[in-house]
């Protein structure tokens, strides 16, 4: 064979390879191992509803605009990172209560719910369209990666959030390697009208905080399996005196609580507040939220604070 035809063979393997690689693929016909059993999924679901914010956002990763999804905790519609990706989308219910009826409106064929979806509301959903719902891990800071990927597998598009989520750690491992020489110590509160709730350090952003070098503590205040303690009093505040203290609001009334707990003077006596170290932060992203693009926003919140 003459070296022009051999060079025209590779040319022309390469071309085939190159037009292959700009097509999509139908997902094929997979099998997802969920909370309630196995769920067959063909395909590529276009009309989705989510029925938790980490499923909003994972779908949002991966290519997805979901059709319905439910209010953000202290809000009524979407929570505010991502008020601008969703557009003008159904609000079908929030975190405790799901609308029927809403969900039935959208006519979607697939649901993506909350691992802490109970068992009846399951049975209903899941005569509605195929209902995924992840298998409870309890409280740990790596489940967000689990429910993102299983998610993902039901949207039939696995690649583009594995990327996010591998841009999430290599991000923070980044910044973990700007931290100061020493321990530095962070605690993250929410602060409520009745006082201030310390969060578990087992949470989704209390993990990204450890994954970019901090060492989160909650005052031994938090009990094992709880998301955060009970609230508060100002008498009982050295639970949140770290190095530094990120609090986070859901609401104005937890605005003009924080505002008045500024001018009490056991407030100020906090190591933290006297270092100029309290940083406020949107409570719907660091208390509410999961997900790959909640990620790559809380690591801008703690990008601010670290040297450069």
């Amino acid at each position: 064979m003459s070296l022009l035809a051999t060079s025209r063979r590779w040319t022309t393997a390469a071309f085939a390879t190159l037009i292959l690689g700009m097509i999509t693929l139908p997902a094929e016909a997979r099998t997802l191992d969920t909370a309630y059993g196995e769920i067959e999924i063909d395909g590529q679901p276009e009309r989705v509803v989510t029925l938790y914010e980490g499923a909003l956002d994972a779908a949002l990763a991966a290519g997805v605009t979901p059709l319905g999804a439910v209010a953000t905790r202290g809000g009524e519609g979407v929570a505010s990172y991502l008020g601008d990706k969703v557009g003008d989308i159904a609000i079908v219910g929030t975190a405790r209560e799901t609308n029927i009826e809403a969900v039935v409106a959208q006519k979607p064929d697939l649901i993506l719910a909350s691992s802490r979806l109970p068992e009846a509301q399951y049975e209903l959903l899941s005569q509605i369209a195929p209902t995924i719902v992840p298998k409870s891990e309890g409280f740990t800071p790596e489940s967000w990666k689990d429910e993102a990927r299983l998610f993902a597998e039901a949207l039939g598009r696995e690649d583009a959030v594995n990327d996010a989520i591998e841009a999430v750690e290599n991000r923070s491992q980044s910044l973990a390697q700007r931290q100061p020489d020493g321990e530095t110590t962070a605690t993250l509160a929410r602060w409520m009208a009745n006082g201030p709730l310390v969060m578990s350090t087992e949470l989704f952003s209390t993990g990204l905080l450890a994954a970019c070098g901090f060492d989160v503590q909650d005052g031994g205040v938090v009990k094992a399996g709880r998301p955060h303690s009970d609230s508060l009093s100002l008498e009982n505040l050295s639970s949140i005196d770290s190095d530094w203290l990120f609090l986070a609001t859901l609401n104005a009334d937890g605005e003009a609580a924080l505002e008045s707990a500024r001018q009490s003077p056991a407030f100020e006596r906090l190591n933290v507040v006297r270092q100029n170290h309290v940083v406020t932060v949107d409570g719907q992203l660091w208390t509410s939220a999961s997900g790959p693009i909640a990620a790559e926003r809380i690591l801008d919140d703690i990008e601010g604070i670290l040297p450069q």
